[in-house]
């Protein structure tokens, strides 16, 4: 969870006080509220980031300063682990009370993408939703970089979204259109179910 967490938190909770007042915070499962102030041009938001891995499911939930670039639904789909994002956005005080509701994985839209199995990136992955582009990235756990690739929906793909990503983690994130445009390639990714729980924090900036 650590990858989306960074950047959430980086983005949406280090906003700069002013007028408009958002409930706060973060957790697993459930959020324990406080208030902050948030520049007038943003909005309240409510995050919940769903995270499925092995026939389990997690969330986070995320309440703070928002954007309308950052009130959006879409998910990533690495095949060992996929997270769904739902989003719910508002424009008054404390206005975000409610939780956004867990994301279900959605159904399968007929294209696919490369991903990586154990040492081996040659795997084809079903995508779902509105997973749209082959995604291919990086990160580095245990002192080893590890290649994951999958599907993502455009959200994540754009650039403004893939840069700031890519200054967290500190890998570049490389996305493209068409049937496995992601070219499957060799890599050392024997420690992936190790990481899986930090693929479910790389999304909204």
């Amino acid at each position: 969870m650590q990858i989306f967490v960074l950047i959430l938190g980086t983005v949406l909770l280090s906003k700069a006080a002013c007028a408009l007042k958002c409930y706060q915070c973060y957790n697993s499962g459930s959020c324990t509220q406080t208030t902050t102030e948030c520049p007038s041009s943003n909005q309240c938001g409510s995050f919940t980031l769903t995270s499925y891995a092995g026939g389990s499911s997690s969330n986070v939930k995320i309440k703070s300063c928002a954007t309308a670039e950052n009130c959006v639904n879409g998910s990533v789909n690495f095949g060992i682990v996929e997270t769904v994002l739902t989003s719910r956005c508002c424009s008054s005080d404390l206005c975000n009370s409610q939780d956004a509701p867990d994301g279900s994985i959605p159904s399968p839209n007929g294209k696919k993408c490369f991903t990586c199995d154990r040492k081996v990136c040659t795997k084809t992955l079903n995508c779902n939703g509105n997973e749209d582009y082959c995604i291919s990235t990086k990160v580095t756990a245990a002192g080893a970089t590890v290649t994951l690739k999958g599907c993502a929906s455009k959200v994540i793909c754009s650039k403004t979204q893939s840069v700031q990503i890519a200054g967290v983690i500190g890998a570049e994130i490389s996305c493209c259109q068409g049937d496995l445009c992601n070219r499957a390639s060799s890599t050392t990714a024997s420690i992936l179910l190790s990481v899986a729980p930090l693929i479910s924090l790389i999304w909204i900036s």
